[in-house]
C-alpha cells in the first residue's frame, strides 16, 4: 500500500514541476496573467498533495485501510481540483468547452479538504 501510494506521489510531484514549467514557459504567450495564475494554483495543490501522499505513506498513525481512504480522497480530489483548472485554463487555446468544468474545482476542493480531516480524525480518534 505505501509503495504504491509513494509512486503515485512521485509520479504527481514530476508531473506538477513539469506542468508548472510548461504553464511558465510554454503557456506565457497564450494565456492571459488570469489565466497563467489560475493554472499556477493547479500546479501549486497538485505539488502540496504530492508532498501530503508522500507524508501518508510513511506515517504508521493509521492503518492501511485509513491510508488508502486518504489517498483516494486526495488523488480524485487532486484530478477534479487541478485538472479542472488547468483545463479551465487552457480552454481558449484547447477549444474545450468547459463550462461543464465548473461545478468539478470545488467539488475536487473538498475532496482535498476531507483527506485532510479524516488523516485528523483517524489520529485523534487512536488509542
Amino acid at each position: 500500500m505505501s509503495q504504491k501510494i509513494v509512486l503515485t506521489a512521485l509520479i504527481l510531484g514530476a508531473l506538477a514541476i513539469a506542468l508548472g514549467a510548461f504553464g511558465a514557459h510554454g503557456l506565457k504567450k497564450f494565456l492571459s496573467i488570469e489565466q497563467l495564475n489560475s493554472f499556477e494554483i493547479g500546479v501549486r495543490y497538485q505539488m502540496y498533495h504530492a508532498l501530503f501522499l508522500l507524508f501518508v505513506a510513511q506515517t504508521n498513525f493509521i492503518t492501511d485501510k485509513q491510508k488508502m481512504i486518504v489517498f483516494l480522497l486526495t488523488l480524485f480530489g487532486i484530478l477534479f481540483f487541478s485538472g479542472s483548472i488547468y483545463l479551465l485554463a487552457t480552454s481558449t487555446i484547447t477549444n474545450i468547452k468547459s463550462k461543464f468544468l465548473g461545478p468539478i474545482t470545488p467539488i475536487g476542493g473538498l475532496l482535498l479538504i476531507f483527506s485532510w480531516f479524516y488523516l485528523f480524525y483517524c489520529i485523534i480518534i487512536k488509542k
